[in-house]
């Protein structure tokens, strides 16, 4: 089983990380994958890889650039997915609709630690640190992250940024002789799983949560990843079966790709309530009523 980490050479921002990984000692298990295509654009390398090499894949971790309109340096890491889309519609960045991979486990514990990272390189307060909702391709079967750097040509390019991103990988996988970061157990008593749900695109809600210690975290579905048809002024009490759109889907595929991904965890959602309108929220609670998903507060999530 193996640790596979993805870059592209059309990505300053991920092969500039890649180049300072591999000039790093310390290997095994790691593969580094670097190729000429879009980084969003290369599905199943999971399976190709196998195929091609005889070795399982046990986790993906993809290098690349992050895009803002606030143009804000920052380093982000995120969970992919595109599971609002219905079948037929063309993803606008990769995947398949209807479709989200299992979130690496990895994702919490290497947030914290890029933070510190990034904090001994000196690039805080300059860069933000932060998770983003989960979006875009490629299709992939395993755990799965990105880590990118952004937000503009000037930062992509940055060798500091990439030195830290570099150093979160072989930290975070115990390629220096220490202990890997983020490896899952279902043994003990730090099983709590945050299933984030709506938000902005950077969940400062559910980041809130994540920053604590012990704290895991799945996949976080923004409000835009949630589609709710309004239901008409005159039925203010509809249920969730009279609200259409592909909400109820993207919360059903989001959940068990984070319940594939932590076996014997205990995914719990976390509704960013501020987020919504009364009823876009009581929907949502009724629909994980449901599905027999908990809702936690965020006192549920941390350990004491």
């Amino acid at each position: 089983m193996v640790s596979l980490v993805v870059a592209t050479t059309c990505d300053p921002a991920s092969i500039n990380p890649a180049t300072a990984l591999l000039a790093k000692p310390g290997w095994h298990p790691v593969r580094v994958l670097q190729h000429n295509n879009s980084i969003i654009a290369e599905d199943d390398l999971d399976k190709r890889w196998e195929e091609a090499t005889g070795e399982s894949v046990d986790e993906l971790i993809f290098l690349s650039k992050h895009t803002a309109v606030s143009n804000r340096p920052a380093l982000t890491v995120h969970p992919i997915g595109v599971p609002h889309l219905r079948e037929g519609e063309v993803p606008p960045q990769g995947g398949r609709p209807g479709w989200a991979a299992p979130p690496l486990p990895r994702m919490g514990p290497w947030l914290r630690l890029l933070n510190n990272i990034a904090a001994s390189h000196n690039l805080l307060p300059e860069f933000e640190i932060t998770l983003e909702g989960t979006h875009h391709g490629p299709v992939t079967n395993k755990p799965t992250m990105f880590v990118e750097i952004g937000s503009t040509e000037e930062y992509w390019k940055r060798q500091d940024a990439a030195q830290v991103v570099a150093l979160l990988i072989w930290e975070g996988l115990g390629l220096g002789g220490g202990t890997a970061v983020g490896n899952w157990s279902r043994v003990g008593d730090k099983n709590k799983v945050l299933l984030g749900i709506g938000g902005g695109h950077y969940a400062p809600r559910h980041m809130d949560i994540v920053m604590k210690d012990d704290v895991w975290v799945g996949h976080l579905l923004s409000g835009y990843s949630l589609p709710m048809e309004d239901p008409s002024r005159s039925k203010p009490d509809t249920n969730s079966k009279g609200i259409g759109g592909t909400w109820k889907e993207a919360i059903k595929v989001a959940f068990e790709a984070t319940r594939s991904a932590f076996p014997g965890g205990e995914i719990m959602a976390h509704l960013d309530h501020k987020s919504f309108k009364g009823w876009q929220k009581n929907a949502i609670i009724g629909y994980l009523s449901e599905q027999k998903i908990k809702v936690g507060k965020p006192d549920d999530f941390i350990r004491n």
